[in-house]
Parts: C-alpha cells; structure tokens; sequence
C-alpha cells in the first residue's frame, strides 16, 4: 500500500496568514521562531530561526463533535509552499516518537489503533492500519503534548 503525508490546504492557510480567524474565532499570534521544534503544518518543514511564525487554535475535523481535537499549531507567517503529497517522512517529524492514531469515515478515533511510534517506523505503522476497513485516515500528533502535526492517507 502506498500512503501520502498531508499538509493543511493552502486556501486555510492562506486565510490564516493573512489574519483569518482560527478555531476559537481569533485572530493568530505573532513570533519569532528561535529555531527549535516550530514545525510549520502547511510546509511541514520547521521555521527558521528569525523568521516570523503564527500561533493558533487548530481543529483537523470538519465539524465540532465530541471526538474533534482542537490545539496549538504553527505556521509560518509568511507565505510558504504546500508540502507534497507524498510518502516521504515530512522533515518537521524530528522528534524520536509520535502519536499515530487512525480514525474512521465518522471522524472518530478508532478505538486500539493509537500508539506512540518511533519516527522511523511511522511510514510503516500507517501503511498497516490503512489496511483496515474501518480507519479512513490517520493523525500524526505530537507525542509530548498531543499537538496535530500532520494527516496520513492512502494515496
């Protein structure tokens, strides 16, 4: 099976870039990245140090149920280009482990398919849950603080 990493959309992106509300209806903050662990969810590269990045409430679901995870992302503050859509480990991924959890067509977390999974092994842990029926897609989370990094799909 072939998976693909997903960045967010660059219509979202844009809108947040350009001073949209994010999920709680506020405006992004503003930084200045240092460089360490600033991981841009649109690029999926990390923000370098001196450059600008926002700060804001982001919900990886389409609509507000009990199960849509709402937290802290960053983007870069500037335009930048969409990550492609490809099976290559996204460069941001630099942390020694992450949350991969599947969840199924409803948006919901499907129950047993979470774990805290060493980098290297993400590719390969996603490829085997997508082969369940019942997963449609799968988060990458931060496996310190549950932050969405990034999506996982078939391709």
């Amino acid at each position: 099976m072939t998976i693909q990493f997903k960045a967010l959309p660059t219509d979202n992106v844009r809108a947040l870039q350009r001073g949209g509300a994010d999920a709680y209806g506020h405006r992004p903050e503003r930084q200045v990245s240092d460089g360490d662990g600033v991981p841009c969810r649109h690029c999926l590269k990390n923000v370098a140090a001196g450059d600008a990045y926002l700060v804001l409430a982001y919900r990886p679901f389409p609509e507000l149920q009990p199960y849509a995870e709402t937290g802290p992302i960053f983007l870069h503050a500037q335009e930048c280009e969409r990550a492609p859509e490809d099976a290559a480990l996204p460069e941001m991924l630099e942390s020694s482990d992450y949350i991969v959890r599947g969840y199924g067509r409803n948006d919901r977390i499907v129950y047993g398919s979470g774990g805290v999974i060493a980098t290297p092994d993400i590719a390969a842990r996603a490829e085997t849950l997508l082969e369940r029926d019942d997963i449609a897609y799968i988060h990458v989370r931060s496996a310190r603080n549950n932050c969405y990094q990034c999506r996982i799909e078939r391709a």
